[in-house]
């Protein structure tokens, strides 16, 4: 037998031989192939298992320290900035957590640069109460104002936050440069540039969602205007005449030309003496001004000015209110 199947290998080709000796490798690979298939498999999922166990972990935590504990530290406020995490629903729309802690984390910057560092008294606790009761009502009209702007095809464009960034950065006694302008941001209220120009496009919104929505104060305005026209440009008489419907005031002399009063020295700065504006939206978005040159120097100028306040937007936040449609995911008193 042996010597057949010597003679019959000897009849083999060589590229039949190495065929077999290929068949041969390849069964002795085939034990090991399955067992590294199933521990590879066994690896990924694992692997799969440990990273949903640590994204729940991480939810979880994430979720007692926004919400249960309330904690406005700075990697908790830039996780919100990622995530988009709600704080509150205001007539369906959602408020950003991300708003309310840039709005409160600004003003306890503000606060602890003008008093020092808030220690752990019951005074500073209830600074800290205190101040996270006004950031969320103020993210909650911001997010009102945004639903609204949506609604009545209200927008604010990149120009408009960008010439507001540089009305703001003149206001004040000093011109100063965009570098320097940053750094009192920093400094003073915690702020970058883009958390800055964030903060002016949520004002501008409401501002310009209280102008539209607010047919009184369009009215009172159209009267204002009327009433200059027909009077030669008589500020007190049309106060006067409008009563509680309107504020007058004058300065009383010269004042700074980059006034924080609303905008109302920047504006009348663009006139000549005994010139008037039209109504304009105040930098605090609260209302019209109507503002008439006395007189000026370089820097400084003298003039009266009639505010018409807007009312409807606060109003209607206060009805949502009335009707429970504000809903809180935090729970913050009312001080």
């Amino acid at each position: 037998m042996k010597l057949l199947r010597r003679k019959k290998d000897e009849k083999k080709t060589d590229l039949e031989r190495v065929e077999e000796r290929r068949e041969e490798v390849l069964a002795q690979g085939r034990k090991f192939k399955y067992p590294l298939q199933y521990t590879k498999h066994r690896v990924v999922v694992n692997t799969v298992l440990i990273g949903i166990i640590i994204t729940a972990l991480l939810a979880v935590g994430g979720w007692l320290a926004l919400y249960k504990f309330q904690m406005t530290d700075e990697l908790l406020y830039r996780a919100t900035m990622i995530v988009p995490v709600s704080v509150a629903n205001v007539d369906g729309e959602k408020v950003r957590f991300s708003d309310y802690l840039m709005l409160y984390r600004s003003s306890l910057v503000s606060i602890e640069q003008q008093s020092g560092k808030l220690g752990n008294d019951i005074d500073s606790d209830y600074v800290r109460k205190k101040y996270k009761r006004i950031a969320l009502t103020n993210a909650e009209q911001y997010a009102y104002a945004t639903k609204l702007a949506h609604e009545n095809d209200v927008t604010v464009t990149d120009e408009e936050v960008a010439a507001e960034f540089d009305r703001h950065r003149q206001v004040g006694s000093i011109d100063r440069s965009e570098e320097s302008f940053l750094k009192v941001l920093k400094d003073n209220f915690g702020l970058s540039k883009g958390e800055y120009e964030r903060m002016i496009k949520l004002n501008l919104t409401k501002a310009k969602v209280m102008a539209e929505l607010d047919n009184n104060a369009n009215s009172v305005a159209g009267e204002v205007e009327r009433l200059l026209s027909s009077n030669g440009g008589d500020f007190k008489a049309v106060y006067e005449e409008l009563g509680s419907k309107i504020s007058y005031e004058e300065t009383g002399g010269l004042v700074d030309g980059k006034n924080i009063d609303g905008g109302r020295a920047m504006e009348a700065a663009k006139l000549e003496a005994g010139g008037q504006s039209g109504r304009f939206i105040s930098i605090n978005g609260d209302g019209y001004y109507f503002v008439k040159l006395i007189k000026k120097t370089d820097t400084q100028v003298d003039f009266v000015s009639i505010f018409v306040p807007f009312k409807e937007f606060d109003n209607m936040f206060a009805k949502l209110k009335e009707e429970n449609k504000i809903s809180e995911a935090i729970e913050l008193e009312e001080l």
